[in-house]
């Protein structure tokens, strides 16, 4: 296979590289974008012409240079042999190509718990050469360009250890087993907390004296126990941040706690060092906040299982055996273990193991996780099933068309957990706060302090005490950090669910702004599937006239010649003399028991030319009544005789119509582009209700209407399948493409619907809608939080009405902020989209 490798400068992001894609889609070429690199390679049988692409890219805005030629004849005379490396694909898709790239790594990085912690990662990792996302939400991270030990060496070196995940299945029980752990450690502080708060409420002595002196002592030593068993894990991080010159989280609830319990021993060891009034011990403070803290990550621990049911439910449709058929015998087997081509049997109620070609016997298959439909599939010899689907009532032998990483449903999961873990330009405020919020917040707290030190009331060292504590434990930005990728990671798996493949987070953020809606007619709005729906015989043998033209007909490759190659399924006639008209139709002779004769099939231009224009005037009306109806008539004459006039058809998908309806509610501008001839295009948009219709556009003219639309200030999205239409979805502000469509559709695509149902788009717009406005109830939530907490947590609102905050109260509210959020973000889940 010929193989040649570009430096594309301009190739910044993923939508680069669909646009690059788009326009070097050619049949039979292999196309691999980089943005990270900024390398394109391109794999193909044939030779690739180098000159040529590089005008392509010249001429598309992305002037490129060859930096590697593996085995291309055309490129031999500009640079020697090379061996050609593998790119990883910036965005994941469908295409088989995909399979080959390598892919990232995942760790597990279970210390990280803030928008902070992420903006330290993602620093580390970039600053020696590799790309890492981090996925809050699930505490992981997906690296790129980096080997495992530079991974785990830049984690370290900011203090976040990780650990590498060796598969795309999640550890049983994950959450489950931190929920449980973290409520173990809240029981523990609160049940030691709690009394000591209620000691003090109801006027249990707390200062410091004589009689009290060895009671605080032993309470003190206790809840030092307490204390590191509840929060050794904050701890432990502040440790590791101290180390590595960074501040976190943990670096807040360490020094706010920490303060607080030595504070109070100080009192207990030297009460005479301190002012008599300044006395007041805070042993309960210390342990009621890491009581709370715990408490509240145990219950985010719980509501965080529930975001990532979508994707839980899709690696749970991977099967780890199947029964493989081997010279007579069949046995089970690892699925690691079988290679292409194997036969595999898949007995009565067995989910399918891998994506294969059925090859003996017929069954239903529910493809409902995975397309969304709840019909079962009718599935016979030579038809395709897919890995994660579950068989019907009939026993099949499969063979293998790809091997467990390269199925369908591996490469649907890869691109959730890709999408869920992107970053949305509405998340970059958040990026840019937390890079110096925990400083800034530490800087705060100890300039609080010092103002009442010096100029509040007595006792000054107990209140400054109190606000230092109280600034350090509200000020923790975790709701901050999971304001965006919860919403992120339960919008995109609700996606799945309904059969919407979201290719990274910044196309759901697009999606929620588009204006306009371009679709493309044929597999788009129609099925893709022409048939004959209505014949008019005029002369002669209805019966021998449909076994001719069948005949003729199953000697062309023409989109249309299927649907005519079924009049008759009878044996074809011998046929001789046969021509492809192009533009026109077909000519042969056709022998039957009537002897030989000349039939010509094709539109009214070669009746024209055959000398029957005045026949085709006295059918002008049966014509037009075709055209109505969005039917394309085909002729057929015998000896150049007209004999019959066919309406051939491509039907209209069943809920396109409802489809169009819900679009226009919810504000959609929509326009059909088709290349298809202007009567039957404005028949469809007649009969679907949309306005607007563009037709008789040529394969290369589509992304122009885009981009003129685009030029007009309209957010354009683009509805497409095949890959004429891939220039278009790349050009799109978001392109759209059909499952049922080309690799090359969907690789151009930021959006993939796998149901055929097309009702699908206004559920596409109405979820990211939902999930923006989600993010931006989170958001807001979590910066009125800390914008409001830090400066009463600080005091402000003393001198006016008397009131300082209480460290645990702070902690209590910072651990509520953090389960709002998720508890927000989940109700996407339940949602209902109707416009």
């Amino acid at each position: 296979m010929n193989s040649v490798q570009f430096s594309v400068p301009g190739m910044t992001c993923g939508g680069c590289g669909r646009k690059i894609t788009a326009l070097l889609a050619t049949d039979g070429w292999e196309i691999r974008t980089d943005p990270a690199s900024k390398l394109l390679e391109i794999r193909a049988d044939t030779a690739i012409d180098v000159a040529e692409v590089l005008a392509k890219l010249d001429a598309g805005g992305y002037p490129a240079t060859l930096t590697q030629d593996g085995t291309n004849e055309s490129a031999a005379s500009h640079q020697g042999t090379a061996t050609s490396t593998d790119i990883a694909p910036q965005d994941l898709s469908l295409s088989s190509h995909q399979s080959r790239a390598t892919p990232a790594l995942k760790f597990s990085v279970p210390g990280m718990s803030c928008a902070s912690c992420v903006a330290k990662i993602e620093g580390a990792i970039r600053a020696v050469g590799g790309e890492g996302r981090v996925d809050l939400s699930r505490k992981q991270v997906r690296v790129k360009g980096l080997s495992v030990d530079a991974t785990l060496a830049a984690l370290s070196s900011v203090g976040y250890p990780g650990e590498l995940i060796s598969s795309t299945s999640k550890p049983a029980g994950d959450d489950h087993q931190h929920f449980r752990k973290r409520l173990w450690q809240a029981a523990v502080g609160l049940g030691l907390g709690i009394p000591l708060m209620m000691w003090g409420l109801f006027g249990g002595e707390m200062m410091v004296n004589d009689t009290t002196r060895h009671g605080w002592a032993v309470v003190g030593a206790l809840s030092g126990l307490v204390m590191l068993f509840t929060g050794g894990h904050f701890y432990l991080g502040f440790w590791r941040s101290l180390k590595a010159r960074s501040a976190t989280m943990d670096t807040l609830i360490a020094l706010g706690t920490g303060t607080a319990w030595l504070y109070s021993m100080a009192l207990v060891l030297l009460p005479e060092a301190f002012p008599e009034g300044s006395r007041h011990v805070y042993f309960e403070a210390g342990v009621m906040i890491l009581g709370l803290i715990n408490l509240g990550h145990a219950l985010e621990a719980r509501a965080r299982g529930k975001t990532s049911e979508a994707l839980d439910k899709l690696l749970g449709l991977k099967t780890d055996e199947a029964l493989r058929v081997e010279e007579g015998t069949e046995r089970w087997v690892k699925v690691d273990e079988i290679e292409l081509n194997d036969r595999i049997r898949v007995r009565p109620g067995d989910r399918i193991a891998l994506d294969g070609k059925v090859i003996e016997g017929e069954s239903l298959i529910d493809e409902s996780m995975l397309s969304g439909e709840p019909l079962p599939v009718a599935k016979a010899t030579g038809e395709s099933v897919f890995a994660g689907t579950v068989n019907g009532n009939g026993s099949l032998v499969i063979e293998v068309t790809a091997v467990a990483d390269d199925s369908r449903l591996s490469k649907i999961i890869a691109l959730v957990e890709e999408a869920q873990s992107s970053k949305l330009p509405i998340g970059r405020l958040t990026d840019a706060i937390s890079a110096v919020f925990v400083p800034v917040v530490v800087a705060i707290a100890i300039i609080a302090a010092l103002v009442w030190y010096f100029a509040g009331p007595a006792p000054a060292l107990a209140h400054a005490m109190v606000v230092l504590t109280t600034v350090l434990i509200i000020a923790c930005p975790c709701a901050l950090g999971l304001a965006t990728p919860m919403s992120i990671m339960v919008g995109v798996g609700r996606a799945a669910s309904m059969g919407i493949l979201v290719k990274n987070g910044e196309a759901l953020e697009r999606a929620s702004k588009i204006t306009t809606v371009v679709l493309d007619k044929t597999g788009t709005l129609t099925l893709g599937k022409p048939s004959v729906r209505k014949t008019h015989w005029l002369n002669g043998d209805e019966a021998a006239a449909r076994l001719a033209t069948a005949s003729l007909e199953r000697q062309s490759s023409h989109p249309l010649s299927a649907a005519l190659a079924a009049l008759s399924d009878a044996p074809s006639l011998a046929v001789s003399e046969f021509q492809n008209l192009p533009g026109e139709g077909l000519v042969g002779r056709v022998s039957g028991k009537d002897g030989s004769h000349e039939w010509h099939i094709g539109n009214p231009r070669l009746m024209a030319r055959l000398g029957l224009a005045q026949e085709l005037k006295a059918l002008e009306a049966e014509l037009d009544a075709l055209a109505i109806e969005a039917l394309t008539p085909v002729l057929v004459a015998k000896d150049r005789t007209l004999v019959a006039i066919l309406g051939v058809g491509d039907p209209l998908r069943a809920d396109a119509k409802a489809a169009m309806t819900r679009l226009k509610a919810q504000g959609k501008r929509l326009v059909l582009l088709s290349g298809d001839n202007q009567h039957t295009a404005e028949a469809v948009g007649r009969a679907l209700g949309i306005d607007e219709v563009i037709a008789g556009v040529m394969p290369d003219e589509k992304h122009q209407h885009i981009a003129r639309l685009k030029a007009s200030g309209e957010v354009v999205a683009m509805v497409g399948d095949g890959i004429n239409d891939a220039p278009a979805l790349a050009e799109a502000d978001v392109g759209i493409a059909m499952g049922t469509g080309t690799d090359v559709a969907i690789e151009s695509a930021s959006l993939t619907l796998l149901s055929p149902r097309l009702e699908s788009l206004a559920d596409a717009f109405a979820l990211s809608n939902a999930t923006l406005g989600n993010i931006r109830q989170n958001l807001f939530g979590a910066f009125i939080y800390n914008v409001l907490g830090i400066p009463v947590a600080a005091g402000v609102l003393y001198p006016a009405f008397g009131l300082l905050l209480s460290p645990v109260l702070a902690g209590a509210a910072m651990a509520a902020s953090s389960l709002t959020v998720v508890t927000n973000a989940n109700r996407l889940k339940t949602l209902k989209f109707e416009d």
